[in-house]
């Protein structure tokens, strides 16, 4: 009777992994030149001067120079990238991203000077690696200092959202839950109906009107 309960336990595990919707191969998100793939807020192609592509990284240069939207929604995926700031900066990635009333708002992967910046005193809620303003890092993250190259990824798969930080998972939630509710609520968000619990949204990188670099920026959807 053991072994054939446990017969049956292995081929129904089998099975359901065997359903699983496999990883497509990854796509580069920016080629290193140019920005193609990225759009502005309109969807049009961006204004030339105000994000550089040289090099290989990908920089905000310019006052004004808007943020900048990937030219298709994803649902779920994972997101690779690395990233650096100024000394005193602040920028995110933000993810299901959509229109709220005229509004582009998204759950954000905050990208930030931690000691610099004003909000890296306001808890570490709003701090590097967040998911800003509902749920903080993990206090042992490893973050690099300003100036220096982070490795992050996003990965969104069936309902659950992961921030990792230079190879450590830092945050995980599942949306919905009765823990996003809880820190919905408690958030800026709070009066946005609908707000993070759409399925599927564009990507941006994000014009806080300082210096930020990007590089290796590329994505696999599941």
């Amino acid at each position: 009777m053991r072994k054939t309960l446990l017969y049956l336990l292995f081929f129904a595990g089998f099975s359901a992994a065997d359903e699983k919707k496999p990883a497509k191969d990854w796509e580069l998100l920016f080629d290193g030149e140019t920005l193609t793939g990225w759009t502005n807020s309109e969807g049009k192609p961006v204004e030339e001067g105000k994000w550089v592509a040289e090099g290989g990284v990908l920089s905000r240069k310019s006052l004004g120079a808007g943020s900048l939207f990937s030219a298709k929604e994803y649902r779920d995926f994972e997101f690779s990238f690395e990233w650096k700031i100024s000394s005193q900066g602040n920028s995110g990635v933000k993810y299901r991203l959509a229109n709220y009333d005229g509004k582009w708002l998204g759950l954000e992967y905050q990208i930030l000077d931690d000691d610099g910046h004003p909000d890296g005193k306001n808890g570490p809620i709003r701090q590097a690696a967040a998911l800003y303003d509902l749920k903080p890092p993990v206090e042992d993250k490893k973050l690099d200092p300003v100036g220096e190259w982070n490795q992050s990824r996003i990965v969104v798969k069936e309902g659950i959202v992961i921030h990792f930080l230079n190879g450590q998972e830092v945050v995980r939630l599942k949306i919905p839950s009765k823990e996003w509710e809880t820190r919905f609520a408690k958030s800026k968000y709070q009066k946005t109906k609908g707000f993070g619990v759409n399925a599927k949204g564009f990507l941006q990188l994000q014009d806080h009107a300082d210096d930020v670099a990007f590089r290796n920026l590329k994505i696999r959807e599941f």
